[in-house]
C-alpha cells in the first residue's frame, strides 16, 4: 500500500511543481481542447436528415436499441418484474440446484453447469449496484441540466424515449458479458464487449475479425474510461466544490483534482470485490437522498408538476429554445445525453455485470435492463422536472428565469450570472432547500468518485485485454487514469465533456458488431432460464 501511494504521490509532484505558474487550469484546457476537438469530429461524423446533420451513432444506437426491444418482444415492458425479483433473489436457488438435462443448450453438460455459480465475485445485487454507480452520476445532474440548457424541455421527453429503448439493448449486451466472460485460475473473472467480440465470433468463423473488433473495443474503452467515467466526473464536481468554497482563483481546479486523483487512487487498488463492497452501500444511500430532495422540490410545487409535463411533450415536438434546430435537433440533444448518461449500447456496463455468480447468462441479462430505467426514466425525469419548475420562477405563466438554449454551448445567463451543468442544478435546488448548495455538492462528488472507481475497473479489464494481467501493466494505467482526474478537474465543461462523448460513443460501433453478430445466443440463453424459473 505504501510503494503504491509513494507511487501517486510521484505522479503528482512534477504537476505540482507546474501547478504554481499562473494560468494553469487555462493552460491544461487550451492544451487539451484540440485533442477533444479532434476525437469528437471523428466519432460524430454526420448524415444529412431533413437538413439536419445528424451523427451517425446515435442513429446506430437509438435503430439498434429499437430493433432489440422488437425482437426481445419488449423485454423492457414484459419482463420488468422478473428482473426485481432476480435482484431480491427470489430465483437464486437455480444457482444451486440440480439442472434438467433438457435446459442444457450451446455444449453445456447437465452435470456440470449447476457448478457454474461458483465462477463469479460478486451477487447480482452487488454486480447492478457496482453498474448503476458506473451510469448513475454526473450525467443525470450535469448532463440533465445541459440537455434542458441546450435543447429546452422536450430533451427530457426523447432522454426518455432512449432510456426506454436502452433497457433491451442493456439487457443483451449483459447476458453475453456473462456468457462469454473468462475465469482466472485464481477465481476472478475477466469479461465485456471484448471478450464476446473475440471468443463469439470466433465461433462463427470470424475469428480475425473479432479479435480486431475487440481490440478496437478495448483501446476506445480506455478512452471512454478516462473521458466520461473519469475526466468528466472530476470536471462537474469540481464546479460544484469550486462555487460552494467561493475557489475563483487560478489553479483552484488542479488542487481539487489532485486531492480526488488521491482520495480514487486509494479506492481503486482493491479490485471488484471492494468496488462492489463500496458501492453497494454508497450507491443505494446517495441514489435515495438525492431522490428525497428532488421529490421533497416536486411535492413543494406539486401543482406545477402536471405543467412541467405538459410543456415537455409540447417541446419535445415543436421546440422553441433558441438554435436548437426543430424537432430532430432536440431529439438529438435528448438522445445524446440519454446515451451518455445511462451507457447502454456502449457495453461498458456487461464488464462489471459479468463478474456475477451465476450460470445463467441471461439472469443478470434481466438485471441489467433494469439500469436505464433506475438512470434515465426515474432519475433524469426527476432532476428535469427540477429544473423546470425551478424555471418557471413560481408559476407557468410563461415567464422564465433563464432562456431554453442558452449560450449555445451548455451555458445560461441566472440573475445575470453564467452557469452550466451542475451549476444549474444547484441553483435550482438553492431555491427550494435550504444549504442545498453544501448537500449537491456532497452528493455531485458521491456521484462522481462512484462513477470513476466503476470506470477504473471498466479500462482496466480492457488494458489487461491489450497488454495482459501483470501488476506492473495495472499499476501503468490506474496512474493515467489518476492524471486524467486532475485533468478533468482542470480544464472546462466544454473541453471535457466533448471528448467524453466521443470516447464512449466511439464504444458503440464495435460493440453494436458483437451484438448483431450474437443476439441469437441471448435468444437462447433467455429461452433457458425463463424455463428453468417455470420447472
Amino acid at each position: 500500500m505504501k510503494k503504491k501511494l509513494l507511487s501517486l504521490l510521484l505522479l503528482a509532484l512534477p504537476i505540482i511543481t507546474f501547478a504554481q505558474e499562473k494560468g494553469l487550469d487555462k493552460q491544461i484546457d487550451e492544451a487539451f481542447k484540440p485533442i477533444s476537438d479532434f476525437f469528437s469530429e471523428v466519432i460524430f461524423f454526420t448524415i444529412p436528415i431533413a437538413g439536419i446533420n445528424v451523427p451517425f451513432v446515435l442513429l446506430l444506437l437509438v435503430g439498434s436499441a429499437l430493433f432489440f426491444t422488437i425482437y426481445f418482444k419488449f423485454p423492457n415492458i414484459f419482463h420488468f418484474k422478473t428482473a426485481i425479483n432476480v435482484v431480491r433473489g427470489k430465483y437464486d436457488e437455480l444457482d444451486h440446484a440440480s439442472v434438467n438435462p433438457e435446459l442444457a443448450v450451446d455444449g453445456d453438460i447437465a452435470d456440470t453447469i449447476k457448478d457454474e455459480s461458483n465462477e463469479g465475485e460478486v451477487t447480482h445485487f452487488q454486480a447492478l449496484a457496482t453498474a448503476v454507480s458506473g451510469t448513475v452520476g454526473n450525467g443525470n445532474i450535469a448532463g440533465v441540466a445541459l440537455a434542458i440548457a441546450l435543447g429546452g424541455p422536450g430533451a427530457t421527453f426523447w432522454m426518455v424515449v432512449c432510456g426506454f429503448l436502452g433497457m433491451s439493448t442493456k439487457f443483451v449486451e449483459c447476458t453475453l458479458g456473462v456468457q462469454y466472460r473468462d475465469v482466472g485460475e485464481d477465481g476472478t473473472v475477466y469479461g465485456g464487449p471484448m471478450y464476446y467480440i473475440s471468443k463469439g465470433l470466433k465461433e462463427r468463423g470470424f475469428e480475425v475479425f473479432g479479435k480486431i473488433m475487440a481490440v478496437i473495443f478495448a483501446i476506445f474503452c480506455i478512452g471512454g474510461s478516462f473521458g466520461g467515467g473519469n475526466a468528466a466526473q472530476s470536471n462537474q464536481a469540481t464546479v460544484v466544490l469550486k462555487e460552494l468554497m467561493g475557489l475563483e482563483s487560478t489553479g483552484a481546479g488542479f488542487w481539487i483534482g489532485v486531492i480526488m486523483a488521491i482520495v480514487v487512487g486509494i479506492i481503486i487498488i482493491g479490485g471488484i470485490k471492494r468496488i462492489a463492497s463500496v458501492t453497494e452501500k454508497v450507491v443505494p444511500f446517495m441514489a435515495l437522498l438525492y431522490l428525497l430532495a428532488c421529490l421533497y422540490i416536486l411535492g413543494a410545487n406539486f401543482s406545477l408538476i402536471d405543467d412541467a409535463f405538459s410543456l415537455i411533450l409540447k417541446e419535445a415536438f415543436n421546440p422553441t429554445a433558441i438554435g436548437v434546430g426543430g424537432v430532430i435537433g432536440v431529439l438529438l440533444v435528448g438522445f445524446k445525453r440519454a446515451a451518455f448518461s445511462n451507457e447502454a449500447g456502449a457495453g461498458s456496463a456487461s464488464i462489471a455485470h459479468s463478474a456475477v455468480k451465476t450460470k445463467y447468462s441471461a439472469s443478470e441479462g434481466l438485471v441489467a435492463l433494469l439500469e436505464p430505467f433506475i438512470d434515465t426514466v426515474v432519475i433524469c425525469t426527476m432532476t428535469a422536472l427540477v429544473i423546470i419548475i425551478f424555471n418557471f420562477g413560481g408559476d407557468a405563466s410563461g415567464a422564465t428565469i433563464f432562456q431554453y438554449g442558452g449560450d449555445g454551448a451548455g451555458a445560461v445567463l441566472i440573475d445575470g450570472v453564467s452557469y452550466e451543468g451542475a451549476g444549474i442544478t444547484s441553483k435550482a435546488f438553492a431555491q427550494y432547500i435550504p444549504y442545498s448548495n453544501v448537500f449537491l455538492t456532497v452528493a455531485v462528488v458521491l456521484f462522481a468518485v462512484s462513477t470513476m472507481i466503476s470506470w477504473s475497473y471498466y479500462g482496466l479489464q480492457s488494458w489487461k485485454f491489450l497488454f495482459g494481467r501483470g501488476k506492473g501493466a495495472d499499476m501503468a494505467y490506474k496512474l493515467l487514469f489518476l492524471l486524467f482526474v486532475i485533468i478533468g478537474a482542470s480544464a472546462s465543461m466544454n473541453s471535457i465533456w466533448a471528448f467524453s462523448d466521443a470516447m464512449i460513443f466511439a464504444m458503440v460501433f464495435p460493440n453494436m458488431v458483437g451484438l448483431y453478430f450474437l443476439f441469437p445466443v441471448v435468444k437462447k440463453q433467455l429461452k433457458r432460464y425463463l424455463e428453468a424459473i417455470k420447472s
